[in-house]
């Protein structure tokens, strides 16, 4: 992992030094590293990697500058989406042996859009430990940062690729009463922030959070409605690794989301009278707020 800000002060590696906890053997631990700035390990986390007898990584050539960095010797071997099933076994065998095992992503907390979770699963299966050493994650740092006054959010992680399945998952979130946040690729940044303002209401605030913590990092806040021409506005605004946060939805008097459902499903058959009156006599609300919502739901 290159460190792409200033170099890290020589004074935490000698702290780290001084840090003593008791890791346990045989355990598996999940550590979280940082998403570029190599600044953002823990104390504790640096201290269970030179602890690890192996650390299982998602990309060994991307982990290696990182822990030659910390000074880290223990040997690694890869664990990704493609050969977990195969580097859990390989896991378990360590463990097996009394070994303490590390696992690390490419950046951030394994498992949360990364690999790891099989592996997890399968120390948990066979009756190890596992203990998590908390650390950074591109989704809480977008959120922290938001300023959202959401009480909830729900964490998506990445879209399908293509636009009629995003929408279609869209549509299935797009009554949930929390923030919702996703991760997207940048060859997909612009046709999925289109899609997410064709889909939710034009008015909800998305935070863009580009190269989180990296050299080119970059914040922005905008209603919906506007950040596609944001995006386009600069070549470089759609480049790198993003994460997208969604404020929830406005909340609607006197309509809650099963009677908006209700009201949809029977618009897809009936005319928006029809359709009102009827969802009228199902849910007991206002057939005129109920007019007015069926009206506004064919605008969109």
């Amino acid at each position: 992992m290159a460190n792409t800000c200033n170099p890290v002060n020589m004074r935490v590696s000698s702290i780290s030094d001084s840090y003593t906890e008791h890791f346990v053997a045989p355990a598996l631990y999940v550590v979280a590293t940082p998403l570029g700035n190599l600044g953002d390990i823990s104390l504790r986390a640096l201290a269970c990697l030179r602890a690890a007898d192996a650390i299982a990584c998602e990309d060994t050539r991307h982990s290696r500058p990182l822990l030659d960095h910390y000074g880290v010797t223990a040997s690694c071997f890869a664990l990704h989406e493609h050969n977990e099933n195969e580097a859990s076994d390989k896991l378990l065998g360590m463990l097996a042996e009394g070994k303490r095992v590390a696992l690390i992503s490419d950046a951030g907390t394994p498992g949360i859009s990364d690999p790891g979770a099989r592996a997890v699963a399968a120390a948990h299966a066979a009756g190890y430990r596992v203990v998590p050493l908390p650390g950074a994650s591109a989704a809480v740092a977008l959120l922290s940062s938001a300023g959202f006054m959401d009480t909830r959010f729900l964490f998506v992680g990445f879209l399908p690729p293509k636009s009629a399945a995003r929408r279609s998952v869209l549509e299935r979130l797009r009554d949930v009463p929390a923030s919702l946040v996703f991760y997207e690729a940048p060859h997909r940044i612009v046709e999925t922030v289109a899609d997410l303002a064709t889909v939710l209401e034009p008015q909800r605030i998305i935070a863009i959070g580009r190269e989180l913590t990296k050299r080119f990092e970059e914040l922005a806040r905008m209603p919906l409605a506007e950040a596609e021409a944001w995006l386009k506005a600069d070549p470089n605004r759609e480049r790198g690794e993003f994460a997208l946060a969604v404020s929830a939805p406005p909340e609607r008097s006197g309509m809650d989301a099963d009677a908006e459902r209700v009201l949809k499903l029977l618009l897809a058959d009936l005319p928006t009278k029809q359709a009102a009156k009827l969802a009228a006599e199902i849910t007991g609300l206002s057939k005129n707020d109920l007019y007015a919502r069926a009206l506004a739901l064919k605008e969109d």
